[in-house]
């Protein structure tokens, strides 16, 4: 087993406290003051990790910490300490490991536009976000998506469709078929790889949890300056996918998105194939 000497893992430890703590600041202090940011809030909000777990960190699995105290979620060992080896037993990585590597495997597609966000809201009595008012009116963001094919592979994000868009969607996503649907061009697939990255920690390093924080956070931005809403108080441009011009803007930004997700998402199915046992 690798052993990291003490300089070098309490420096990594304090590098991912900083970097983490830069997101967590904003967030609680909005937190304290009862104020909500539609963007920068969601990560904290839609997602169940909480801000202590994010900051906490782990090397992952099968390494050594010299000269580390044993814990709750550490054990003695030669050398110093380590996960507790029976974490593993607590955690069901099959199902994980098999999404990862289905959408891995699927090619990438980028015809979207976003259109997912604007089914949310389409032909709807409110809208989900009260606090933010839409760019468009009501009538005009409902022919943005009759004019435009909903191709949504998302289940996460086809359940928040409102009934009137829902079969307008080329797909029917369900849970029982998100194996069979999710593609590694999907904002929400490649921001969900936090969501799968923090299930699979302490046994995964969290460099990788927060690379995977910090990818999301970014697909957060497009997938609200590409919405119906507009930000532009918040300082936000609008992504105007409504346009030739947005569109290709908005399927630009999701290749750079899938092609930062991809080493990610690699990187995940290789732990899991450690944990394993099976690489």
């Amino acid at each position: 087993m690798p052993v990291l000497p003490a300089a070098e893992w309490h420096a990594r430890r304090v590098a991912h406290e900083a970097r983490v703590d830069a997101w967590l600041a904003p967030h609680l202090a909005r937190r304290q003051a009862g104020e909500k940011h539609p963007v920068e809030d969601f990560l904290f909000t839609y997602y169940s990790y909480r801000p202590a777990q994010l900051r906490r960190w782990h090397p992952g699995a099968g390494v050594v910490l010299a000269g580390g105290e044993p814990d709750r979620d550490y054990v003695e060992t030669a050398g110093g300490v380590m996960l507790d080896p029976s974490t593993e037993k607590r955690k069901s990585t099959e199902w994980i490991r098999g999404l990862l590597e289905s959408t891995a495997a699927r090619p990438a597609h980028f015809g979207c536009f976003g259109m997912h966000e604007w089914a949310m809201v389409y032909r709807a009595e409110g809208v989900r976000h009260e606090q933010v008012p839409l760019r468009l009116s009501a009538a005009e963001t409902a022919r943005v998506v009759d004019e435009n094919r909903v191709r949504c592979s998302h289940f996460d994000a086809f359940r928040f469709f409102t009934p009137a868009a829902r079969p307008l969607n080329l797909l029917q996503p369900t849970r029982e078929a998100q194996h069979d649907n999710e593609q590694p061009g999907c904002l929400h697939a490649n921001m969900d790889l936090y969501k799968w990255a923090y299930k699979l920690s302490p046994l995964v390093a969290s460099e990788l949890v927060a690379d995977a924080f910090a990818l999301a956070r970014d697909i957060r931005t497009l997938d609200m300056r590409a919405s119906p809403y507009d930000l532009a108080d918040l300082g936000y441009e609008p992504v105007r996918v409504e346009t030739p011009e947005g569109r290709k803007q908005y399927a630009a930004a999701q290749r750079a998105f899938a092609e930062r997700a991809a080493p990610l998402r690699a990187g995940l199915i290789a732990a899991l194939g450690r944990l394993d046992g099976s690489s």
